[in-house]
């Protein structure tokens, strides 16, 4: 017996099939008018090029991407003195987004332990998709407000906290349902978008627009927009941990030795900032228990190692407050 199709079900589906057309042609026209999606006409003859002009061509389009970070100075001021804030009340610094620029935010939160030995939960990239995402796509993950708005509620984020909302288009559904959680739990936003008066940056509490135009490839955000996002997402961590004591001059003086050349650049710090040979450097390292700070601070001021914790946690972490305090 054949199942017959009843008109109820043929109206459904035909309506749902209308609904789906509407909601494309809508989000074509969005896209026409962002420039990250826009095909640049200079690079219209870009598969015919031989590689010297395709890589003189790319390094063309490379070169606007500083300028663009330089323009928005004044909101990344704004954005690393609050992240510095949050950070050294106990808060955290969260980084969310999709795709490339979700990928970024993690690599970004991935690098912080290491450098500047902070807990892997200090900063952290959350990536539509989950961490599968990372490598390789999620299907329609981005699409998805609801989910960026439970991936904060699930993490906690609470009002002590930082939440960078990351989109090329400045329009992806997951970071607005994310920053809209986040506003909704009293945290500190900022969204960083390269396509100016986004979505995300009517949410935020600081609108980082870094403006590179169209893409060498067009759509593909991976490229200029990539790299200044990444340039930002850098000054972003750096500069919030060089304002919460994590270097000495320009030294990472908290990295963590968890590699021969992460051990071998520990050394060396210490050489470079107390002038004593690499055998000294290993007897105050092993006299703190590795650590590169206690080592200089032992150095230069002849305070006792077993003081040397305590003398660093009285001058808030801070080396340089430390050395003065102590000679």
């Amino acid at each position: 017996m054949t199942e017959r199709t009843g008109p109820s079900r043929s109206h459904a589906a035909h309506a749902a099939q209308v609904t789906e057309a509407s909601h494309l042609e809508e989000l074509r026209n969005q896209l026409s008018a962002l420039q990250t999606e826009a095909a640049d006409p200079r690079l219209n003859q870009l598969d015919s090029m031989e590689t010297e002009e395709l890589v003189a061509a790319m390094n063309v389009q490379n070169a606007v991407v500083p300028g663009a970070v330089e323009s928005a100075s004044a909101e990344i001021v704004r954005t690393v003195d609050a992240v510095a804030d949050r950070l050294s009340k106990g808060g955290r610094l969260l980084y969310v987004g999709a795709g490339t620029a979700g990928r970024l935010g993690v690599l970004d939160a991935s690098e912080c332990p290491p450098t500047f030995g902070t807990p892997p939960g200090l900063v952290v990239g959350i990536i539509a998709g989950g961490p599968e995402a990372v490598q390789k796509p999620v299907e329609y993950a981005e699409d998805n407000a609801t989910a960026g708005a439970r991936d904060l509620h699930d993490i906690g984020v609470t009002e002590w906290d930082a939440v960078i909302g990351i989109s090329a288009s400045g329009r992806t559904p997951y970071v607005i349902g994310a920053l809209e959680e986040a506003r909704k739990r009293g945290a500190f936003t900022a969204s960083l978008a390269c396509n100016p008066g986004s979505p995300i940056s009517h949410l935020a509490d600081v609108a980082i627009d870094v403006v590179v135009g169209p893409e060498f490839v067009a759509g593909s955000t991976r490229l200029k927009a990539g790299t200044a996002q990444k340039l930002v997402l850098n000054m972003i961590s750096t500069l919030a941990m060089v304002k919460l004591g994590k270097t000495y001059g320009n030294l990472m003086v908290d990295l963590k030795a968890t590699n021969q050349k992460l051990l071998a650049r520990a050394q060396r710090t210490v050489m470079h900032a107390t002038g004593v040979d690499a055998d000294e450097a290993v007897k105050a390292l092993d006299t703190v228990g590795g650590s590169v700070k206690a080592a200089i601070l032992v150095l230069l001021t002849g305070i006792e190692p077993g003081l040397a914790k305590q003398a660093l946690e009285n001058a808030g972490g801070f080396l340089r407050k430390a050395i003065e305090d102590n000679r």
